[in-house]
């Protein structure tokens, strides 16, 4: 199975079409308190010049499912990704909603409870995969900054079948992605502010830098270096 990479946190068509053709899978659109949230309106004018084969997948955290459900219509959205405390009936009725081509994943940030709740994710059958992420103080994603992978490899990504589920998210930067790939040997990965210019804009050599190394990685071949 081929690594999933998906670009999050993007604001305007350039970029997300740099991440298409630098050959992300995924696109990521945040409708949460940030940095780079959008708009449903914004997304909407986006999505349509993006090719079918891509992932849209809305990030959300603690949004009442009927608002969900409208932004995932209105942005033609192929995923949601739910983070923080958000009701455990959630997935379960965005499947009933949207049925099984709706990818689903939740969001454990790496710390004391995280293997608890990977688990219980896990067993949802609504859920398709985990996103391991670190978190700040004052931000639930797109920290920059990097979880414990020696220790998560041990704690969560040990099992064959745990792992084939487990993105891994949190500080990873072109510079990084092959070591944590090494360490962790996700299913995915899933990068923010390691391909920024600035915040909400990205930056083309890093991206296509953090994409080629992510593909590369299970030869572990000399990182792309990225001019600042």
């Amino acid at each position: 199975m081929s690594l999933w990479i998906k670009i999050c946190g993007n604001t305007s068509l350039e970029d997300a079409l740099l991440a298409v053709e630098a050959g992300a899978d995924a696109l990521g659109f945040v409708f949460a308190a940030s940095p780079r949230r959008v708009t449903s309106d914004q997304v909407a004018a986006i999505t349509p010049h993006l090719p079918a084969s891509i992932e849209k997948i809305g990030v959300f955290v603690e949004t009442p499912i009927d608002e969900i459900a409208a932004t995932v219509r209105a942005c033609s959205l192929t995923g949601v990704q739910l983070h923080s405390v958000m009701a455990a009936e959630l997935p379960a009725q965005l499947r009933a909603e949207f049925g099984p081509t709706l990818r689903i994943l939740r969001v454990v940030h790496f710390g004391p409870g995280a293997l608890q709740y990977a688990e219980a994710y896990l067993a949802d059958p609504n859920v398709d995969s985990v996103l391991v992420d670190s978190r700040t103080a004052t931000a639930v994603g797109g920290t920059g900054i990097p979880f414990d992978w020696a220790q998560a490899a041990q704690v969560l990504f040990e099992r064959g079948e745990t792992r084939q589920r487990l993105i891994a998210a949190g500080g990873l930067s072109p510079d990084n992605v092959a070591e944590a790939i090494a360490t962790l040997k996700p299913s995915g990965v899933d990068v923010v502010s390691g391909v920024e210019a600035a915040p909400g804009r990205k930056d083309p050599a890093k991206v296509r830098a953090f994409i080629a190394n992510a593909r590369l990685s299970s030869n572990l071949p000399p990182p792309i270096a990225v001019n600042e």
